[in-house]
């Protein structure tokens, strides 16, 4: 007898893992790529062996499997999703979502500016806002810090192409590595990329800092809907052929695909795509990495040893895979170690059960 919300439960169970998957795998990349941030190649092999870093290692306060602001905003990204999703239901991209991000960015700059949270921070309905463990400096990133200064909610239907008018010249990284929740949701590609990439204008107004975060939203998109990592981008790559201005976030998620293309994957390839430190770049080391190497384990590696933005690069590999293969692939005995790895959890899942694709065949 044919049982049709069995197959509906199961696809539910693999988009929950997927979700988490993601959220979880951009931690462990994170926490992975942390205490070698701003360190050479040559210095990673120098303390911690000639194959690098093959695991999680101490940060320099001795501490382990701890993440950076990558992590923190990402959350928040999640908070203020789950937010507008609520507030406008299946619509839950609709024109409340840019504001709603915002604030839920601007409860993350109170973290950064006070030394934890008291009775009158509770945020609009409480959250990650009162949660202590969140109140911790992790090298933000300085048009991270003063865009938010600016307070500016983007238009849902505002024009992409020029530069956004809150730090118009920069493209760091910032934008992308908290912008993997935005493909999520359930939302198509194009919504995706078109959300993600307007609030990315928060805090940077680079077309190329914000084209890098809608590519992100849509290439994890895409995955959830099954693709391969290698189809996904090929996808993403013909929206961002849409808009004017993409040609620096096409030529490297290009050569990204052109060096996996390679095989011998290697850190000094890894350093042919850049350092990271820009939006572009930290994108285009991720998925390379996501591509080169079979084993999830292998591939998170490959992602952080490198002279560069390791945590913000591992991390985007990580947000890949996760949502690639879902939670079950990621190596247990490291993410066991990561910060608050629990609470990150339940927060993929409340994103997860939010947003979840209802069937009208599914048991009630």
């Amino acid at each position: 007898m044919n049982e049709p919300w069995k197959s509906s439960l199961a696809a539910g169970a693999v988009y929950r893992s997927r979700v988490r998957g993601c959220i979880l795998g951009g931690a462990l990349g994170d926490a992975l790529g942390y205490p070698v941030e701003f360190s050479s190649l040559y210095r990673i092999r120098r303390d911690h062996g000639p194959l690098g870093a093959t695991g999680l290692v101490a940060d320099g306060q001795n501490v382990v499997g701890r993440v950076s602001d990558d992590t923190q905003m990402t959350l928040f990204t999640v908070e203020g999703l789950v937010r507008a999703h609520r507030r406008d239901g299946l619509d839950g991209l609709g024109e409340a979502a840019p504001r709603l991000v915002r604030d839920a960015y601007r409860d993350w700059l109170r973290t950064q500016q006070e030394h934890g949270p008291g009775p009158a921070h509770t945020g609009p309905t409480g959250g990650l806002v009162t949660e202590h463990w969140l109140y911790a400096r992790r090298a933000p990133g300085n048009a991270c810090l003063s865009g938010l200064a600016e307070d500016h909610v983007p238009l849902p239907s505002a024009e992409l192409g020029p530069p956004g008018p809150v730090n118009s010249g920069s493209k760091g990284c910032g934008t992308v590595m908290r912008s993997a929740p935005f493909g999520l949701t359930g939302a198509s590609a194009e919504s995706a990329f078109g959300l993600a990439a307007r609030c990315a204008q928060i805090t940077h107004g680079h077309p190329t800092g914000y084209y890098a975060a809608g590519a992100l939203a849509a290439i994890v998109a895409h995955l959830l809907s099954g693709d391969s990592v290698e189809g996904a981008v090929l996808r993403a790559l013909r929206l961002l052929g849409r808009h004017p201005g993409h040609e620096e976030t096409t030529a490297a998620l290009e050569a990204a695909l052109d060096l996996a293309a390679q095989g011998d994957p290697t850190a000094e390839k890894v350093e042919k795509l850049g350092a990271g430190w820009v939006a572009e770049e930290a994108l285009a080391i991720g998925v390379y990495c996501a591509l080169a190497r079979l084993r999830v384990a292998d591939a998170l590696l490959l992602s952080v040893n490198h002279s560069g933005d390791s945590d913000s690069t591992g991390s985007l590999c990580g947000n890949i895979l996760g949502a690639r293969y879902g939670d079950v692939v990621l190596p247990h005995e490291w993410v066991a170690q990561v910060e608050k790895r629990d609470r990150i959890a339940a927060l993929a899942d409340d994103l997860a059960a939010e947003c979840a694709p209802s069937d009208p065949g599914d048991p009630v």
